[in-house]
């Protein structure tokens, strides 16, 4: 634990009611939405502004004390997994939206922000933040920028750095800088994408340009039954094929329709594959191209295509998906949510050889995922209570991200390596890489104290930290005012 005199160090960061040491309420944020993991911190602070933050990194800089900066907690990697003994800078209380700048089509946020609510605050003037990942009603920007968030729209609209214009950040050492600025096409190095997506590795945020989008003409969500997910997958690929670029295109298999229907009773056909197309724009190119949609699915063997008829239905269509991860747990008493990336002309292959890897398990994989960008998310679904079960789905789920990689796709989409993928990385990535990697992480965070031991295979060390004769590279000792 943490020696009193550190304590009392980050209550005068914060004041008395933004600091937490008691066990119990510690006990809280000792994971995150991945719960295999759980390490209790040695304090959690609840800054209210930027300058408060300084502090408390100021403080961990000065004792080497490992901190993680924490959303929501609705990650799915044990990203915001703490350090034993150390600190837990939660955001929450950071939660307004500091200016909206609709001419120029920007907001400002604190990272506290829900993501739904920069939607929300924007919409009257005609305009939407696109990220939309399936917590949006509770996940936070700050998260969803350590993260790289996607959702169901981000093929057509990006993920989180596409939406990211600038930040500030608290570095590792304590230093406040500004990364970005509101213009589209910022001058210099992009270190605005570098920090996005960075897990928390590189700094705290306490500040975020956010780019929001004019609201479509029209939009319209198609439905279509398929006897398999196999054929809904070649569907999507004619789909791209044919060159539409939809806002969206998921995929449920018939285990995450049952279990969507039982949470949310969405109205989802009974089917082996549903596939949803979401296209929006001008109303007659709308048209135009739904008639092209329902055509390729025709030809494909849908049993059933229909479209929304009302912005309710629609939306009943979205929260049935959406509610699928935790849906889950009506067909499962225990699952793990995975998350890899294909190429989608890889899709039905891959689907089958998942099928095949569960059967062999004796397991049940549900499918979830963003067809149009080959964005996997299999649920492997166990019962811990049987011995030996949950080891099994552990190593089914490990294979599947090789599986992945094995196709020319990735490990992770968009929940991130956190504590959970670290060793499918050093599968991905070959050795020169990860020092390459860690490099620009050294750069940020010589001490190596923002979110240590996550995101690479094994514990690696800066310069600051190998005691002995060692030769660095030049970039591992340069200052961060050297290097930006």
């Amino acid at each position: 634990m943490l020696p009193q005199s550190h304590i009392d160090e980050l209550r005068s960061a914060v004041g008395a009611d933004g600091l937490i040491t008691g066990e119990s309420q510690l006990q809280t944020y000792e994971c995150d939405g991945l719960t295999n993991f759980r390490v209790l911190p040695g304090a959690v602070v609840l800054p209210r502004s930027a300058a408060q933050v300084q502090a408390v990194v100021r403080v961990c800089a000065r004792h080497k004390i490992p901190f993680v900066s924490r959303g929501a907690g609705t990650g799915l990697s044990g990203g915001a997994l703490p350090a034993a003994g150390g600190v837990v800078i939660s955001l929450a209380r950071m939660n307004r939206i500091l200016e909206v700048d609709i001419a120029n089509r920007y907001v400002v946020v604190e990272p506290g922000v829900i993501n739904a609510h920069v939607t929300a605050r924007v919409a009257p003037q005609g305009y939407f933040y696109a990220p939309d990942p399936s917590s949006q009603s509770v996940c936070t920007i700050g998260g969803n920028v350590a993260e790289n968030s996607g959702g169901a729209h981000c093929l057509k609209y990006g993920f989180t750095v596409t939406h990211t214009l600038g930040l500030e950040v608290v570095l590792p050492n304590g230093e406040i800088v500004q990364l970005g600025s509101p213009t589209l096409d910022a001058p210099g190095y992009d270190l605005t994408g570098v920090f996005v997506g960075s897990e928390g590795t590189l700094g705290v945020a306490t500040k975020v340009i956010l780019r929001i989008v004019k609201r479509p003409e029209v939009v319209q969500t198609l439905l279509a039954a398929f006897d398999s997910p196999h054929a809904a997958g070649q569907t999507v690929s004619d789909i791209i094929a044919a060159g539409m670029l939809p806002s969206a295109l998921e995929i449920m298999d018939a285990l995450a329709i049952e279990a969507a229907e039982a949470a949310v009773h969405a109205n989802y056909p009974v089917c082996g594959g549903l596939l949803l197309v979401e296209l929006d724009g001008p109303s007659s190119e709308v048209e135009a191209l739904m008639s092209e949609a329902r055509a390729i699915c025709s030809k494909n063997g849908a049993q059933q295509v229909r479209v929304a008829q009302s912005d309710q239905e629609r939306a009943l269509v979205w929260k049935g998906r959406k509610a699928a991860f935790a849906a889950m747990g009506r067909i499962s008493p225990n699952y793990i949510v995975q998350d890899g990336v294909i190429p989608r002309t890889a899709l039905p292959s891959v689907l089958s050889e998942i099928d095949r890897m569960a059967s062999a398990a004796g397991l049940r994989v549900a499918n979830v995922f963003h067809a149009g960008d080959g964005n996997l998310h299999p649920l492997v679904l166990y019962d811990r209570a049987i011995a030996g079960q949950e080891e099994l789905a552990l190593d089914l789920s490990y294979r599947i991200l090789h599986l992945c990689v094995d196709n020319g796709g990735s490990i992770t989409g968009e929940h991130g390596v956190g504590k959970e993928k670290q060793e499918a990385l050093g599968y991905m990535f070959s050795e020169p890489d990860l020092a390459t990697m860690q490099l620009v992480r050294c750069a940020f965070d010589p001490e190596n104290i923002a979110n240590p031991d996550k995101v690479f295979p094994r514990t690696r060390l800066c310069a600051a930290e190998i005691p002995g004769p060692y030769t660095p590279h030049p970039l591992e000792t340069a200052g961060i005012a050297e290097i930006f």
